[in-house]
């Protein structure tokens, strides 16, 4: 398994703002203090989120809310290089493929990332945006990146689920979350606790989707569920995705 800085430069593509904390926050926060380039792409700007008080962040401002959360996570994780899409949160199974594709292509021939990283074709959690994004990802690293380009897709793993059973049950209520075997693994890591406690305070800057559950299971218990984060190498790409 490769460490962090074997990554080299990284360009991470997800869905909504705080996907980025959840799933990659250790690595971008490890990265950012060795010197490596590390570069965000976010398809939306999760203004159909689901708040814990709508009175305190009302949907009608969610998008800005949220634009400004995802400034301060990045901040606390040392990373500057931010893109939207600006795709419609919700919507992205009705974008045009292509489209979004070449957009996220563009952002790999600015960047020149060495690994690229986003959700596996299961999206995580099932969510159609999750879906999309790792789609459109794995063509557009296959049209656009250079060979040799790594393209990393997250995971769980049987002993992380076993782990966090209440946790995992109420955040992923109708299935859960896929898992790789360790030897499939490209990368496992165990945040370290100075890094942990970055990414709690990234996700903890994302208070409008994140605070909810914080409070619900405690810091602490909260901390020890994010600590780990594990990727796989994805299999190559198929075929152009259609156009409507």
């Amino acid at each position: 398994m490769a460490p962090v800085e074997e990554l080299g430069t990284i360009l991470g593509v997800w869905a909504h703002p705080d996907d980025e904390a959840y799933l990659m926050g250790g690595v971008m926060a490890s990265a950012s203090d060795t010197g490596q380039r590390v570069a965000c792409v976010t398809a939306t700007r999760g203004e159909a989120g689901e708040t814990a008080d709508p009175l305190r962040w009302p949907p009608d401002r969610l998008a800005a809310i949220r634009e400004a959360e995802l400034a301060c996570a990045l901040g606390i994780l040392g990373v500057t290089d931010h893109e939207w899409l600006d795709y419609p949160d919700g919507g992205l199974a009705g974008v045009d493929p292509p489209d979004a594709v070449a957009r996220i292509g563009a952002a790999i021939r600015r960047v020149r990332p060495d690994t690229v990283m986003t959700f596996g074709p299961d999206g995580m959690t099932g969510h159609p945006d999750h879906r999309a994004v790792s789609a459109w990802t794995a063509f557009a690293v296959h049209e656009h990146a250079p060979r040799g380009t790594r393209l990393l897709f997250a995971t769980k793993t049987h002993d992380w689920v076993e782990e966090h059973p209440e946790l995992n049950r109420l955040v992923f209520p109708d299935a859960p979350p896929p898992r790789a075997r360790r030897d499939d693994l490209v990368l496992d890591l165990r945040l370290a606790d100075d890094l942990l406690e970055r990414k709690v305070s990234a996700l903890e800057a994302q208070a409008s989707q994140t605070s909810g559950l914080i409070a619900a299971v405690g810091r602490e218990r909260f901390g020890a569920w994010v600590r780990d984060e594990h990727f796989t190498r994805a299999a190559p790409a198929g075929a152009e995705p259609a156009r409507r």
